[in-house]
C-alpha cells in the first residue's frame, strides 16, 4: 500500500543553513544578515555614547556638579547598566535598534541577562585599553561574522535584524 509522504523541515535540515559549529547564518549563504554591520556598530556607539552622556548630564545637576570628581566612575556605572539592561532586553542598545542590528549568542538567539552583563564587561574591557580595543575592530572589519573580542569570547555576533 502506497504511505502518504509528508514532508517537514527537521532541525536537522535546519543545520545546513547555519554554520553546525556555531548555530549562527553561515555568513557565505546569508551575507546579507551581516552587510555592513561593522560600520552600523560604528555609529551605534556613537549614538550610544550620546545617550550615555545625556543619561549622566542629570546626575552632574542633581549633584550640584560635585559628581564631576568621579564622573569617571559615574560615567562607568550609567554605560554599564545601560548597555546590559538594553541588550538583555531586545539583544540591542538603542543604538544599535536604530541601525537596525542585534546581538545573537551561538545558538543564533538574543543574548540572556546573563550573556549581556558578560559581553559588557569585556566590551569595557577590551574599551578601556588600546591594543584589544585595535584587535577587536581589526576583528569586526576582517573577519566573516565582523566579530570583535567580546563576540569571539562568548561566540555571539551582531546581525542585521531580519525578524
Amino acid at each position: 500500500m502506497p504511505r502518504n509522504i509528508v514532508f517537514e523541515t527537521t532541525k536537522a535540515q535546519m543545520m545546513t543553513m547555519t554554520d553546525a559549529s556555531w548555530g549562527l547564518p553561515d555568513p557565505d549563504l546569508h551575507a546579507d544578515l551581516y552587510a555592513d554591520v561593522p560600520v552600523k556598530r560604528a555609529i551605534a556607539w556613537m549614538v550610544d555614547f550620546v545617550v550615555i552622556l545625556l543619561l549622566t548630564l542629570p546626575i552632574l545637576l542633581f549633584t550640584a556638579f560635585t559628581a564631576l570628581f568621579v564622573y569617571g566612575f559615574v560615567w562607568l556605572f550609567v554605560s554599564f547598566w545601560y548597555r546590559s539592561l538594553t541588550i538583555a532586553g531586545r539583544s540591542s542598545t538603542l543604538g544599535m535598534r536604530l541601525m537596525s542590528i542585534e546581538l545573537r549568542n551561538s545558538q543564533d538567539e538574543r543574548l540572556t541577562f546573563g550573556e549581556a552583563v558578560i559581553h559588557t564587561t569585556l566590551h569595557m574591557i577590551c574599551f578601556s585599553f588600546f591594543f584589544p580595543q585595535l584587535v577587536s575592530a581589526i576583528l569586526m572589519m576582517t573577519s566573516a561574522r565582523g566579530q570583535g573580542i567580546p563576540d569571539l569570547v562568548l561566540g555571539s555576533t551582531a546581525l542585521n535584524r531580519s525578524r
